[in-house]
């Protein structure tokens, strides 16, 4: 299954998941750490181990930056 993740404030992209992968597995596939990070669907956040049932989400990013 091919999926739209739309980074929010960095970009979108497409990523091709296993038909059984998770939303954990897609912020994985995504070059993230799922701590770091939540998808949305429909402006709702979902679990992360919930299986993938959207072909567009948005990736929103917790965790960003550090100290300098």
């Amino acid at each position: 299954m091919n999926v739209t993740v739309d980074v929010v404030g960095e970009g979108t992209e497409t990523h091709s998941l296993a038909d059984d992968a998770t939303y954990d597995d897609l912020i994985r596939a995504a070059g993230y750490h799922p701590q770091e990070a939540s998808v949305v669907v429909d402006g709702s956040p979902v679990p992360g181990d919930r299986v993938v049932d959207a072909d567009e989400v948005q990736l929103l990013r917790l965790i960003t930056g550090g100290s300098g």
